[in-house]
């Protein structure tokens, strides 16, 4: 109670006249923990989208401004610029508000008519998406197959191109995400580059994992989206475009109307977009170009090829056998052991609070994928290393224990 001298109390204070129930978190929480269930960590490592810097985070958290005021041009012009160092290119790069998939679907109708020939390059589920987009828009394809796993021949690819020297373009993927496989598009390039059929290349996954240098080597397209080597939460495409590619989206009779890169390029020289840019993601893009810039694109890709052998230096230690003939720096594809049922894998290490990828198609359930990519080092290699040893234990795997932690570690010293 609370008095004054000489007086009747001015509030009486009583106690509560049943128990305060203890909190409990809602949902049925993750069991699997031991101990408390309140704390709980979720480690992403499957290829995309993928962890983002907290400065790329803290830049996103920015007041919005407007995107047609003076603040926004020289914002826009900068990171258009640093686009093209990413890319390896001093042609222009647009930027749309999408997927990656909307990057890519861009630069066919942007460059291509009905009725002209294509051929698209597919070697993996994700390579499937060109031929679907250009059967989408009355392009005559030619779908060229490939074993997973491989990579397209440059071989095939110049015998085809000899038997129809009309195809307007050539498809392929630099990272065949599906299977963790890398494209030898420099080879590619090669066969394209002095020819008038344009090369398009799908670097959702790739860009800045998997080198790619698109004036050096001659590819005319690359498509990627935010969400994986870019450091960024999913919401922007980015599309180069070339000298060549530029004159082919002058003949171009596709219908299109937001994917339309002539609009893009148009407004680009003004630093801007021809339609509302997701402002707040492209605060986020200036730190994570700056971030890639500081360490150097060379290096940025050392780093990538890095934390892939030393992955797969651990998946080996541990019985386990790679799918991909030709791996990528992107992700990390791993065969089933036979002593393990596929179809537990990723939800089993889904319930550590670990988010990896699972086979597609024909090898779902046969393979499991794990991604060192973007925002990522050593340490990060190691952690996803012993959860899957902990998985793969679970689902009564044998191996020596710490086997795989102990080869990349190994691998990593050296």
């Amino acid at each position: 109670m609370l008095f004054l001298a000489g007086s009747k109390p001015l509030l009486h204070f009583r106690p509560p006249s049943k128990r305060i129930p203890s909190w409990k978190p809602a949902g049925n929480g993750p069991q699997h923990m031991k101990g408390s269930t309140l704390l709980r960590k979720n480690y992403i490592y499957a290829p995309g989208p993928v962890s983002v810097p907290p400065q790329v985070l803290a830049a996103t958290a920015k007041p919005i401004i407007h995107h047609r005021s003076a603040d926004f041009d020289p914002l826009f012009k900068k990171v258009s610029e640093g686009l093209k160092y990413i890319f390896q290119t001093k042609n222009p790069v647009v930027t749309f508000a999408s997927s990656g998939t909307g990057a890519m679907e861009a630069a066919i109708v942007s460059t291509a008519s009905p009725g002209d020939h294509v051929i698209s390059l597919e070697s993996g589920k994700f390579g499937e998406r060109w031929g679907e987009l250009s059967q989408a828009y009355g392009f005559d394809v030619d779908r060229v197959q490939f074993e997973w796993g491989y990579g397209p021949d440059p071989n095939k690819v110049a015998e085809l191109l000899k038997a129809r020297p009309d195809t307007k373009a050539v498809y392929i993927e630099l990272c065949e995400t599906s299977t963790g496989t890398v494209s030898d598009v420099k080879a590619v390039a090669e066969i394209t580059r002095n020819t008038d059929t344009l090369l398009i290349v799908d670097a959702v996954s790739g860009l800045c994992a998997d080198e790619l240098r698109s004036d050096e080597w001659g590819v005319d397209l690359v498509g990627t989206g935010s969400q994986k080597g870019v450091m960024l939460p999913p919401g922007l495409g980015f599309v180069s475009v070339s000298a060549k590619a530029q004159e082919a989206i002058k003949k171009s009779k596709c219908p299109k109307f937001y994917f339309s890169l002539a609009k893009a390029l148009k407004e680009l020289e003004k630093n801007t977009t021809p339609f509302t840019p997701a402002v707040n993601l492209i605060f986020g893009l200036e730190v994570a170009l700056d971030m890639i810039q500081a360490e150097g694109i060379e290096n940025v890709w050392a780093r990538h090829a890095r934390l892939a052998e030393g992955s797969r230096q651990a998946m080996k230690a541990i019985n386990c056998t790679l799918f991909s003939k030709a791996p990528a720096n992107t992700v990390t594809t791993v065969n089933v052991p036979d002593d393990v049922d596929g179809s537990k894998i990723v939800k089993t290490l889904k319930e550590m609070g670990v988010i990896i990828a699972g086979g597609q198609g024909h090898l779902k359930g046969k393979i499991f994928r794990f991604a060192t990519l973007g925002y990522y080092n050593e340490f990060d290699v190691i952690t996803i290393v012993d959860a899957v040893e902990q998985a793969l234990a679970k689902l009564g795997h044998k191996f020596d224990r710490g086997a795989g932690v102990n080869a990349a570690q190994k691998y990593f010293a050296g």
